[in-house]
């Protein structure tokens, strides 16, 4: 079969197509960069329970008028919040007090839209629309993208002793409610700035599924930082490209191309794993 040059580049032709791979390359490095502390801190459940929570946030700034970012960015730090306050005030687990404030949150999200007379659409708020961005869109993530991630990098050396050990990262001087709560802001920041780009229910696959791909791959956390920026990256601009000509919609092709490189990711693990196994069980023993 002949290769068709022109058939190859036409997706590069479209406005909105532009617009959808400058976003995907925007939103893929914050969200790679702070997947790797989600998971090695164990916020999955985190980052799941905030990307629910700004419904009623954005709803509300609306009806109010103001930004929508503003509503979404104080209802993902108010659940952040009320979870670890929840959480640290009762004998019920992190984890159990997420799914009940995300789920709460998420609920009064969906009654506050229903009951007022809007033009907006659901499916875009909770599924993104990549291939409707415009400038406001891709400003407000670019600003947000080189805010998290300049952060991010300047001082990710702080946050990974806080994640690993937040004891020893107070006993070492640093300020560990800073750090807390300042991931926590990062976390929000960073859904806002995936809103447009895959909306709130996909937002998590971002937040996850590049540190842990990355975190399968290799063992050092600096490689670790770049290989899931480089992962997010080409996942979100392959997965873009391929559903031009699978018409299908851009955000859902995103997750199940990182969904396939996880599995391949565990699979080369797993091989490696009996490998050295083997190879331990194998090697003569001395004595």
């Amino acid at each position: 079969m002949e290769f068709d040059l022109t058939m190859a580049l036409m997706p590069f032709k479209f406005g909105f197509m532009q617009n959808a791979f400058l976003i995907s390359m925007i939103v893929a490095v914050p969200t790679a960069l702070l997947s790797c502390f989600l998971v090695l801190k164990g916020w999955a459940l985190m980052g799941d329970a905030v990307s629910h929570a700004v419904l009623p946030g954005i709803v509300l700034a609306y009806i109010l008028g103001i930004p929508l970012i503003i509503g979404a960015f104080a209802a993902g730090m108010f659940t952040a919040v009320a979870t670890g306050y929840l959480a640290g005030n009762s004998r019920i687990k992190q984890d159990t007090v997420m799914g009940v404030v995300f789920s709460g949150m998420f609920g009064i999200g969906i009654v506050l839209f229903v009951s007022v007379d809007t033009n907006a659409h659901l499916d875009h708020i909770l599924f993104g629309n990549m291939l409707g961005v415009g400038d406001a869109d891709l400003w407000t993530a670019g600003i947000i993208s080189v805010l998290v991630g300049g952060i991010l990098v300047l001082k990710w050396k702080d946050w990974l002793l806080h994640s690993f050990d937040p004891a020893q990262a107070q006993a070492s001087g640093l300020w560990v409610n800073w750090l807390h709560y300042g991931m926590l802001a990062a976390l929000s920041l960073t859904i806002v700035a995936t809103l447009s780009a895959v909306g709130l229910i996909l937002a998590i696959g971002l937040l996850i599924a590049p540190g842990a791909i990355a975190f399968l791959l290799v063992r050092k956390f600096s490689t670790m930082l770049w290989v899931s920026v480089l992962v997010c990256m080409g996942a979100m601009l392959t997965g873009t490209y391929a559903s031009f000509f699978l018409d299908s919609a851009p955000a859902p092709t995103i997750v199940l191309i990182l969904t396939a490189l996880f599995l391949l990711a565990f699979l080369r693990r797993q091989i490696l794993t009996r490998r050295t196994a083997r190879q331990g069980v194998d090697a003569p023993q001395n004595g």
